[in-house]
């Protein structure tokens, strides 16, 4: 695996591309000169965890030909209030709308974070404590 970033200003804005032609716009925070022109490097680790477990937690919930029509993750953190500020805490909570079994959602969530997430298992083995949560509601009428 390979993505190469270019620096797009005089300031910290840069563009990320990986293996596809996909651009990722990256800026830092204000107080080294970011300009709010793309996400944060930690915003996107969590990103990458919540995205990450999310595409498998859906790859899972499709074998057990559960209808998921709609997803969404949102992630909470906390980081050490010292240089390096790193991730202490993260949680993740799932809603899922559909006809979805709970428990099978409970269990495919199990799964997906802690058995196949490849950067949960980074994060966790750098002593990240990452828990999360799931919600699956009916769909709309």
């Amino acid at each position: 695996m390979k993505v190469e970033l270019k620096r797009i200003n005089d300031a910290v804005h840069f563009e990320a591309s990986g293996m596809t032609d996909v651009k990722v716009s990256i800026d830092g925070s204000p107080e080294i000169g970011g300009q709010g022109l793309g996400a944060r490097p930690m915003e996107l680790v969590l990103m990458a965890l919540g995205s990450c477990s999310s595409l498998d937690l859906l790859q899972i919930l499709k074998k057990q030909r559960q209808d998921v029509q709609d997803v969404k993750v949102s992630l909470d953190a906390e980081r050490a209030d010292k240089i390096p500020a790193v991730f202490t805490k993260i949680h993740m909570n799932f809603d899922l709308i559909g006809n979805v079994d709970a428990a099978k959602a409970e269990k495919a969530a199990e799964l997906a974070v802690k058995k196949y997430c490849s950067v949960h298992d980074m994060l966790a083995a750098g002593g990240v404590d990452i828990t999360y949560g799931v919600k699956v509601s009916p769909p709309a009428p």
